[in-house]
């Protein structure tokens, strides 16, 4: 991620989860979250259990700062669920870290989530005049709430009423004292797929979380599906059929890792041919290709082959830098694109620069990066973006701005090359990317930041919600 955290996009979290009577679960579950953690460094979390007792510990910060000392464990524990977490509901607060745990009626449960529920105000409103009492600013204890007030007579079945009631994105691990669940929304818009051990069962958000651990990619699970594992091995429950599934695209143009494969698509490929798009849609001529690092590589080395220009590398990342540059809402990052990137002299002075990354949100960073390519004394910048405009706000889990901060909500793409000081810039167009899907249909994802046509009910715009909205009603 090159960009500065008020530059680009983020994403709430990572969810995973491991049911094995042999293998060590939470050992498992952190390897599992240190490659889900380009996902979310703000917090994370494992909750385990032996069948009888359940437990969880948190912490802010990453997976190795958390789990440095010890990984926590309890004997003879069989399930353990994670979460890395960026806040696009609630603060960044070690209350609000997940996984959440509870006891209830039924027992004791655990719940992790990835995603942002649009009606979560009203729901927690009418919970709370109910006499429901919250503990955290996070819509994840809405679901929580829901499936503790439940009436019906099984866990599944209480999920099943739950998620009915809410509406948006979610993924969720979810963990009884003998049950491990995993569930996705209707429309799909966040990911999470199967994974099996050799005695066991993973879930997980991405597929680079079940080969960190060995295990075999089984399938992503449906929109619209819950699975349950437990003794019996692994079913599936469907809650939701016949709804236009809607996958969040970003997740290919830059959430994702590169080597995960997502309802089938290679997040490589895509990403590869993305450049490939942009190539022939740009037509720009120059000496080199450069990438913004690291979320522009890919789509950088496709321009390459396309275009017949070499790749090299001219901007280095400085990857010791830590989490410091990609938390929210830090007040001074005025020297952070220096000490996170820096050109390379002797491979742009001189030349004319094609350069790619993935998208521009604001433009100050990709400003600040033209200027200092202009400062190691690169003669021309084009500038290639490998998605549209981005000119409308996310509610399904992405942590976006306001639309007047969205540069391309206010500016056309003359201005926002002027604004950046290129010499040229092109986004690629919509048409381009979908034509850079192989094994997906493009009609199943979700475009509504470049198009502002939002996969609801006659395409309306989702109420629009502030991320500290329940902290602010206080």
């Amino acid at each position: 991620m090159a960009e500065t955290a008020e530059n680009k996009w983020h994403e709430e979290c990572g969810v995973y989860g491991v049911y094995s009577h042999t293998a060590d679960v939470t050992g498992l579950t952190c390897l599992g979250l240190q490659a889900l953690q380009h996902r979310g460094q703000e917090s994370c979390g494992i909750a385990y259990t032996d069948g009888v007792w359940m437990d969880v510990t948190r912490g802010m910060g990453l997976v190795n700062e958390v789990f440095r000392q010890q990984i926590p464990h309890l004997e003879k524990q069989y399930i353990a669920i994670g979460h890395v977490r960026y806040s696009t509901t609630g603060s960044s607060l070690l209350m609000n870290t997940q996984p959440l745990i509870a006891n209830y009626s039924g027992g004791k449960l655990s719940l992790a989530h990835n995603g942002n529920l649009t009606n979560a105000a009203e729901v927690r409103h009418q919970l709370e005049i109910n006499g429901s009492v919250f503990q955290t600013s996070i819509d994840t204890e809405v679901i929580l709430n829901l499936i503790a007030r439940s009436r019906a007579g099984t866990i599944e079945e209480r999920i099943i009423e739950s998620l009915k009631q809410v509406k948006g994105a979610y993924c969720l691990t979810i963990m009884t004292e003998n049950k491990l669940m995993g569930a996705r929304d209707p429309q799909g818009f966040r990911p999470l797929c199967i994974g099996k051990l050799e005695d066991g069962w993973v879930l997980s958000s991405e597929t680079c979380g079940l080969d960190v651990v060995g295990a075999e990619f089984i399938r992503d699970v449906e929109p619209g599906e819950i699975v349950v594992i437990d003794e019996d091995g692994i079913h599936s429950i469907s809650f939701s059929k016949g709804e236009k599934t809607a996958a969040c695209v970003f997740e290919y143009i830059y959430f994702a890792r590169p080597d995960s494969i997502i309802d089938g698509q290679s997040v490589h490929e895509a990403r590869f041919m993305m450049g490939r798009m942009l190539a022939r849609e740009s037509g720009f001529k120059g000496d080199i290709v450069i990438s913004v690092p690291d979320s522009g590589t890919t789509a950088a080395t496709g321009y390459a082959l396309e275009s017949g220009i070499p790749f090299v590398t001219g901007l280095l990342k400085n990857r010791y830098i830590g989490r410091t540059f990609i938390q929210p809402n830090q007040k001074s990052r005025e020297k952070s694109v220096r000490l996170k990137l820096n050109a390379v002299k002797s491979a742009v002075e001189g030349r004319d620069i094609i350069i790619v990354d993935d998208s521009i949100v604001r433009g100050t960073t990709s400003g600040k990066i033209v200027k200092m390519l202009r400062e190691a004394g690169a003669r021309k910048i084009y500038m290639c973006i490998s998605s549209p405009p981005i000119g409308y706000p996310c509610y399904y889990g992405i942590d976006t701005s306001v639309r007047k901060e969205l540069i391309a909500a206010t500016k056309t793409v003359e201005e926002i090359r002027e604004f950046i000081g290129a010499d040229g810039l092109h986004f690629l167009s919509i048409e381009g990317l979908k034509k850079s899907f192989d094994k997906l249909d493009p009609e199943r994802l979700c475009y509504a930041c470049f198009n502002n046509t939002y996969p609801v009910k006659n395409g309306e715009q989702p109420p629009g919600a502030s991320k500290y909205i329940f902290e602010e009603r206080r």
